[in-house]
């Protein structure tokens, strides 16, 4: 294909954009996500998007999250380009939770868990003070079976919820409590991408985190956040948080069990409490699992697929699957949190 046809197929005329181009909400796999799909073969994203960005906030923000498919990307050098078109500001992967491996710049490998095991949804580290607006995914290498990325709509996962659930949980917040164990989970240094304490501890300053030096290895963290916050721009409340993510229930059994037996409840890498400290009660996890559950959507990935999730409307999941598979992430516009800004203003004696 000469170039000139690249963009003749990628900036159409007007009154051909149908042809090239089709944008389906009610698609068997709809509504979350929606589907942009190429009609026309080597259709540019990238290009595209730079004609359509509007467009593709008002599906995202509507829908929750938007499927590209059957466009013309290869790999990790064409996702990293998509992502420049969605957005200005793409993001390293910071305040780490589970082990990835960067492609390219901004180009992560997708969670490298245990293909034999699923991973719970959740919104991407919305127990941090500064989080991606959106998270998107690009299959380079689809399943051989499984391995679907479920989703589900966060302002509906919250609608489910009992009032008093949410009472709750806005009254006390969720409590975060970390381990990082050498052989067990991410080191610190893994997570915080530096071998010097005095980095972390002034990361966690400043990110509203406590910590706590156990032994020569072993970092221990705490910090409470909301379990409800507002979308900036939509001003939609949505259910953004880890609290049954990292809840250690969540764990396939033996794997928490095994925990369990091996370490003290203050030393597992992972649990949740209520904001104060008092556990989340075994009837409230069932709730949480079950709006989950209710709201849960998902597709089978096709090779070249695109899938941007706007982070604060919509959670993510990954099944198990039978290698080989292969997914590659990014995230973009990062949000700080209100309680940040209001610290930062307190600290400068500026407006918040």
């Amino acid at each position: 294909m000469t170039e000139q046809t690249r963009v003749a197929r990628t900036i159409p005329r007007r009154g051909r954009e149908r042809d090239l181009v089709e944008v389906r909400p009610d698609w068997p796999g709809g509504p979350l996500p929606a589907l942009v799909r190429a009609n026309l073969p080597d259709v540019d994203l990238a290009g595209w998007l730079a004609g359509h960005r509007d467009r593709v906030d008002e599906l995202a923000r509507r829908h929750g999250a938007v499927l590209f498919r059957g466009f013309a990307v290869a790999g990790a050098a064409d996702f990293r380009t998509v992502m420049a078109a969605l957005s200005d500001d793409v993001l390293s992967y910071g305040e780490r939770s589970s082990p990835r491996s960067q492609v390219t710049e901004g180009v992560y490998t997708s969670t490298e868990h245990p293909a034999d095991q699923p991973i719970v949804l959740h919104n991407e580290q919305s127990y941090t003070v500064n989080w991606p607006l959106r998270v998107v995914f690009h299959c380079e290498v689809e399943p051989a079976a499984g391995g679907r990325t479920p989703l589900a709509d966060s302002r509906r996962v919250l609608a489910r919820l009992r009032p008093e659930t949410v009472a709750e949980f806005e009254r006390r917040g969720v409590l975060y409590r970390r381990n990082y164990l050498p052989g067990i989970s991410l080191s610190w240094q893994t997570a915080f991408q530096t071998d010097r304490r005095e980095d972390v501890e002034a990361y966690c300053a400043r990110a509203l985190i406590d910590t706590e030096w156990v032994g020569e290895q072993q970092l221990r963290t705490r910090q409470v956040r909301p379990a409800v916050r507002r979308h900036p721009v939509t001003g939609e409340r949505t259910w953004f948080n880890h609290a049954l993510f990292f809840h250690v229930t969540s764990l396939p059994d033996e794997v928490g069990a095994g925990l369990r037996a091996a370490l003290a409840e203050e030393d597992l890498p992972y649990q949740t409490a209520y904001g104060d400290g008092t556990p989340i009660g075994a009837e409230v996890l069932a709730e949480l699992r079950a709006a989950y559950a209710a709201e849960t959507r998902s597709f089978a990935w096709q090779r070249g697929d695109v899938l941007l999730v706007e982070n604060m409307l919509a959670a993510h999941a990954r099944e198990p699957f039978t290698p080989p598979r292969r997914i590659l992430t990014a995230m973009s516009d990062p949000v700080a949190a209100p309680e940040l800004t209001a610290r930062r203003a307190e600290a400068t004696g500026e407006p918040a």
